[in-house]
Parts: C-alpha cells; structure tokens; sequence
C-alpha cells in the first residue's frame, strides 16, 4: 500500500527503520532528504511571501494533526523546513515517512511548487 494511504496508529510503538529501508520509502517521496546523522528526513519549500508560507504550516498542521505525528518546521518570509523524525525511539520510522506523504500530497493538491 502507497504511503500516502497509510496512517500512524497510536496502537503501535514505532520501530526504527534501517538506511536500507529508508532509501526504499525515500522512492516514494523524492523530493525529501534524508540524514542518516541528523536521524532524519527533510523539506524545503519557497514560497512567494509570508502569507503563503504560512499558509502551508496551517494547511499541513491539519493534516500532521490527524495523524498525531507532528515534526519541527522551521519557516522564514518565503520558505518553510519540514523535518521528520520520532522523538520517543530516537529515529526515523515509517511513521516519519508516511506523514511527509501526506504533506507530499496537499502539495500536489495544491499545487505547491
């Protein structure tokens, strides 16, 4: 099942995932790095001004809501950071990747570039 159709369950403990696994979920939302390092995947998104920027964050803090998985975002005039990990196992989980999906897909939705 695509990411984009699957949901954080508050019924499961996460589980870290290998490099291996996370190059695999990475296929599916290109646009996304990934930090081995920073124990982290990332985004970042240029807008035309700060009402757009924030915009997004509320546009996707809905969706993060939802899921209750929220990441750190960092934003500015025209651009926003979005930065998954998972806090309580110390790691990226498939958690991590299923709701930058979701973020990946309002941006297609709504036509973010």
């Amino acid at each position: 099942m695509p990411l984009y159709e699957q949901h954080c369950s508050a019924d499961l403990t996460p589980q870290i995932l290998t490099d291996e696994q996370c190059h695999h979920y990475l296929k599916e939302i290109p646009d996304w790095t990934y930090s081995s390092i920073n124990k982290e995947i990332s985004r970042t998104l240029s807008f035309k001004n700060y009402q757009q920027t924030l915009a997004f964050i509320n546009a996707i803090a809905d969706v993060i809501h939802q899921e209750n998985h929220h990441p750190d975002i960092e934003f500015s005039y025209n651009k926003c950071t979005i930065k998954f990990t998972t806090h309580s196992v110390n790691g990226i989980t498939l958690f991590d990747f299923i709701c930058a999906s979701h973020i990946d897909q309002l941006i297609l939705k709504n036509n973010i570039t």
